[in-house]
């Protein structure tokens, strides 16, 4: 078996035991056995559960930037790739959000995942054509963090066959975020760069970032605001 479809099966059947029985229960060996896997492959590509976070975000990108298109503006390309990437999530939703409400009981998987989501934002920028790389590059990553936070906040409620409600508040972000890169700069800035809309530290959605209270806005309008 290629590594690649090992690795997809592993991550697959984690997910699945995680949805059935809880996150308590998911260990590479338990997804190993659960796909019918050889046990000491899984041992030697998966050295824990953090492991397998990280390959379900790896998956989750290659998913995302499958297909990608160089035309159009930066921001309807962002679009495109972040909703790949939900379309992702939402064949594994339940395991996802029974993960999701785990991650509190499980403050270091916490902080995995959110270091694999701000590695993943920077390959969302490149593929829609955004420098990652660089301090410029670090604050774009965090801005699209904010804006891939909010929608997983939407996707979480989102019960409808095309994720309706998902797209919608992914292009609200989007649009705040260009509206306080072009407030904060001499000329308008990509979507991703909402540069002035501080880092906060670690959540438990999707280990991102802490974001606004208000669910009616992605962003503060005083970006200041935010401690």
């Amino acid at each position: 078996m290629e590594d690649t479809d090992f690795d997809t099966q592993l991550v697959s059947a984690a997910f699945a035991l995680g949805a059935e029985a809880g996150w308590r229960k998911v260990t590479a060996a338990t997804a190993a056995r659960r796909a019918g896997l050889d046990l000491a492959k899984a041992r030697a590509r998966f050295a824990g559960p953090g492991a397998v976070l990280w390959k379900f975000g790896e998956l989750a990108d290659r998913a995302a930037l499958t297909g990608v298109v160089s035309e159009g503006a930066v921001r309807d390309r962002l679009f495109d790739i972040l909703m790949r990437r939900f379309d992702f999530l939402q064949a594994h939703r339940a395991g996802v959000v029974a993960l999701l409400k785990f991650l509190p009981a499980e403050p270091a998987l916490g902080v995995c995942l959110a270091r694999g989501t701000l590695r993943s934002m920077g390959w969302l920028l490149e593929g829609a054509g955004v420098p990652a790389s660089g301090v410029r590059g670090a604050i774009a990553k965090r801005g699209l963090g904010l804006v891939w936070a909010y929608g997983v906040r939407a996707w979480l409620g989102d019960e409808s066959a095309d994720l309706t409600a998902t797209m919608a508040a992914v292009d609200t972000a989007l649009n705040r975020a260009d509206a306080i890169a072009a407030r904060f700069s001499h000329s308008p800035a990509p979507a991703a760069e909402a540069a002035d809309v501080p880092f906060e530290a670690p959540a438990d959605e999707l280990g991102v970032i802490d974001l606004p209270s208000d669910p009616e806005s992605p962003f503060p309008e005083d970006p200041s605001a935010v401690a």
